[in-house]
């Protein structure tokens, strides 16, 4: 691949998703797309710009989905959930006791685990919740993992990765040589296509937002104006979970650290004041999501 063509895919993949990639990364961007390109019969990269130089849009969406789809598993990094069961849960269950209702929002929902783990953390409540909304939306760049986390379908290496044995067996059904997560659990969730680049506000306000392991691939103006955005989309008393490698400080004062809770944040005194009301804008996103 000769500079001129890695230029053009870096600049590419920053407009379309936010995606920065420094200037030695030529070697991801061939294992990625590499095999996208012989999958469509291109002879290689060289050919595959060439082909999206000259208005491919269907192929431009593939390259960018092909860069963009990350690991995850269920559990991820268990220390999120710990603070979902231990401080987030419990704190909005005494805040929200008159309106019996929680929205939760996955902002980098990939293929399904998180928002699941977090609808398994719920269902392990048992009665506490019962009487209550709890809404989990799950929203994603790539069309493809939303379609295999609607799926809830999983292989045996996907299902032994972060999620105890108890659970699979209480949440999971086996299918031949897979696993699908039940039709309960999955019902839990709502998915729905969103580029974090583009306005987003129409989803409403949450009391959660979780927004991990995504922020690291932007740069620090993205990341800013992304969490600002994030600011006008959360409850004043909400929560914002960021990844281990994640961090508020430095960047904005919209949101600030929790004490003794790594990647906890909470809203700050930079937090816009103009979020829009919850019920109305619930209202809005129920009559657009149907």
């Amino acid at each position: 691949m000769t500079p001129p063509d890695y230029e053009y895919l870096r600049k590419l993949l920053k407009d379309h998703s936010g995606l920065d990639l420094s200037a030695d990364k030529q070697y991801l961007i061939e294992s990625r797309l590499l095999p996208l390109a012989r999958k469509s019969g291109l002879a290689g990269l060289p050919e595959l710009v060439q082909k999206m130089k000259g208005g491919s849009s269907s192929l431009v969406a593939q390259v960018v989905e092909a860069m963009t789809t990350n690991e995850t598993f269920f559990f991820r990094d268990k220390v999120p959930f710990d603070h979902f069961r231990e401080k987030i849960v419990p704190d909005l269950l005494q805040a929200r006791a008159t309106r019996k209702s929680i929205r939760i929002w996955c902002a980098a929902g990939s293929t399904g685990q998180e928002p699941y783990s977090l609808a398994m953390c719920l269902k392990e409540m048992g009665a506490v919740l019962n009487g209550w909304r709890v809404e989990i939306l799950a929203t994603d760049l790539s069309q493809e993992v939303l379609e295999k986390s609607r799926s809830g379908i999983y292989s045996q290496f996907e299902v032994q990765r972060g999620l105890p044995i108890q659970l699979l067996v209480k949440y999971f059904k086996q299918i031949g040589e897979v696993w699908q997560i039940n039709a309960d659990i999955r019902a839990m969730v709502q998915h729905r296509q969103l580029n974090l680049l583009h306005d987003f506000s129409q989803l409403g306000v949450f009391d959660v937002i979780f927004c991990r392991n995504v922020l690291i691939y932007f740069d620090q103006d993205t990341k800013t104006n992304i969490f600002g955005r994030l600011g006008r989309m959360i409850e004043p008393d909400g929560f914002l979970v960021l990844g281990a490698a994640e961090t508020v400080v430095g960047l904005t004062e919209v949101f600030k650290p929790v004490s003794d809770r790594r990647g906890l944040y909470r809203p700050g005194e930079g937090r816009a004041a103009t979020a829009k009301p919850i019920a109305a804008a619930a209202l809005r996103f129920a009559a657009a999501t149907g």
